[in-house]
């Protein structure tokens, strides 16, 4: 597992359905930063912070329990928004205006 790095508090596109979970653990086993745990017999989210949103987890659920949007969520665009000195583009506002999922 790679050091645990936080991102941005509450930025990430990371979505767990408790109830589509089966408890199979293959997020826990793929996730490089341990974002995920077993609980009760179904996987948990341990810190949504340290989602660097690589998509590992959605990729391999088998019940399609997770959702992220790997590499165009809103913390890689809000730090590549710093790095560049613009706003950030994130794809989830257009021409300013939010949408429900805006960051």
């Amino acid at each position: 597992m790679i050091k645990q790095y936080e991102y941005l508090a509450g930025v990430t596109t990371l979505r767990l359905d408790d109830a589509a979970c089966i408890g199979c653990g293959l997020c826990t086993q793929v996730c490089p930063h341990g974002v995920f745990k077993i609980q009760d017999k179904i996987a948990a989210i341990q810190n949504r912070d340290l989602c660097m949103e690589c998509g590992a987890c959605a990729r391999n659920c088998p019940s399609g329990a997770i959702f992220v949007r790997p590499g165009v969520g809103c913390a890689m665009a809000i730090i590549m928004g710093k790095l560049r000195g613009t706003q950030p583009q994130c794809g989830c506002c257009e021409g300013g205006k939010e949408k429900s999922s805006c960051c």
